[in-house]
Formats: structure tokens, sequence, C-alpha cells
């Protein structure tokens, strides 16, 4: 990362190392462009969301804003973020305290999009606490590193009774020709699933959630991995079963998340 800054101020060698070190925390990462970020209510709720539940009080939305805006001003017009909510009094969350949540941004070259398609391989794995987009990253790369040696692009993660859920960085949807459908499973509610979520119902595409299990996937299906860098990644494969990779069902999903339209930070 270029710049780090915490609570508006830039870190100094302290609070670099309090952040190397802490694994409870949560975070979330965006594309800024002019300015300018999709979802960006989307993520200033996530934040506020998830600091509740980890430190017992919310984050202001003007505070979010304040801090990043502080942190993008007067650089390049196209950087990645990540804003990391911390604690400094660690003992005081072990004893189940409240406190005053810490805001980290660090500022960064600007991602490409991949353009696949991937091969994935199926585990069974589960996050911890999968609908906060927590720190603990360790089984992640672990599962994604272990489908790379195995001669696979990333991980398609299943949980405990089978189901499809998500994969390492991303959502994962399926679209048989007519609906788009997402997995019915504990997974991270990741801000671009919800982004493209909006537009297809803006642009009347059926969308829903039901379970998807490994048995259920034909050569018929396309899927595709979601994240903020990828909206729409085709996958060329699971487990080494071809599915079907078609540029028309790629760029309908990219203009259902371009309908989303910037927000100002």
């Amino acid at each position: 990362m270029d710049r780090v800054e915490v609570n508006g101020v830039e870190a100094d060698g302290a609070d670099l190392r309090l952040l190397a070190r802490t694994s409870y925390a949560h975070f979330t990462s965006m594309q800024v462009r002019g300015g300018a970020v999709r979802g960006l209510d989307l993520h200033v709720e996530r934040l506020d969301e998830s600091a509740r539940e980890l430190f017992g009080r919310g984050l202001d939305a003007e505070r979010v804003r304040s801090c990043l805006r502080h942190a993008v001003a007067g650089g390049p017009d196209a950087v990645s973020v990540r804003i990391t909510v911390f604690a400094r009094r660690m003992d005081a969350v072990s004893r189940g305290e409240a406190v005053e949540p810490e805001i980290a941004v660090a500022v960064g070259a600007p991602a490409e999009a991949e353009t696949g398609p991937l091969r994935l391989r199926s585990v069974e794995y589960e996050r911890d606490v999968p609908h906060v987009k927590h720190a603990g990253t360790f089984g992640l790369v672990h599962q994604r590193r272990q489908a790379a040696l195995a001669g696979y692009d990333d991980a398609l993660f299943t949980d405990r009774r089978g189901r499809i859920s998500e994969a390492s960085v991303w959502n994962v949807c399926f679209y048989d020709g007519d609906r788009v459908v997402w997995p019915e499973a504990a997974v991270l509610p990741g801000i671009t699933m919800r982004l493209l979520r909006r537009g297809l119902e803006a642009k009347g595409v059926p969308c829903e959630r039901r379970e998807i299990r490994l048995g259920d996937l034909t050569p018929a299906l396309s899927a595709f991995l979601t994240n903020s860098i990828s909206p729409a990644l085709p996958v060329a494969s699971v487990d080494g079963m071809d599915l079907t990779v078609d540029p028309a069902a790629t760029n309908l999903l990219l203009d259902c998340y371009e309908t989303n339209p910037w927000q100002p930070v």
C-alpha cells in the first residue's frame, strides 16, 4: 500500500505495528475512481454493522466518509482502498466491553479486473462468522493455494451439508440462460453481489437464492465469481467438469452491475 491513515492522520510506526499484529478486525475493499465508489452506501453500512457486532459500537457514516475523503484527497484519480476497523483496547474487547472502533484507510494502486475464465476445485470449507468480512483470512488463502498446487485456479467452497456457498475471495452465482441463482448458504453478503442483485432487479432479470450442490451442476450452466475488482468473472469448470462460458451472459451481468451509479466519497 502507498499510504495508510488512522482516524484521518498518517499512520506512525506504532499504528503500523498494531495493524500488523491485529487479527480481530473487519474491513471492506473498494475501487475508487475520480473520487467516487460504486456502492459506497453499502460499504459504509457494512462497516457500521460489523463494528456493532465486533466492538459493541457502530460507526457514524460521516466519520467513515471523512476518513476516506482525507486519505484519497490529492492522490491519483484511480486507486484501491481498504478500510480496516480495529480496536486498540483488545483487553476490553476480550472482556466483552464496548470499545470505540478505530478506522485505518490504506490506499494503493488500482486493481485491474481479471478476465478468466477460471478453473475451480471444490472443497468443504466454512469460514468463521461468514457474514462478516473479517481479518481472519488464513483459511481462504490456504484453500486457494491448495487448489493452485492441485492444478486449479481457485477454490469453490461447500458447507458441511454439501451446499455450494462461496469461493476464496468471491461470491459465486449461476446462470441457466433465464435466471441468476445465488447459493442458499452461509456466505459473506458481498458488496458486488448486492450491487449485481440491484442491477438484475432494475433490468428485470429473474434472480433467486436456492440450495445448489455439486451434483446440480451441468455443462449447460454458466457460473460467475464476483468481487469489487472483477464483478463478473466466468468460471470455466468445477472439478474438471466444463461449464458454459457465454460472453453474452458475462456482458449481461456487467451491464447490470454498471447500472449502479458512482457515489462521491
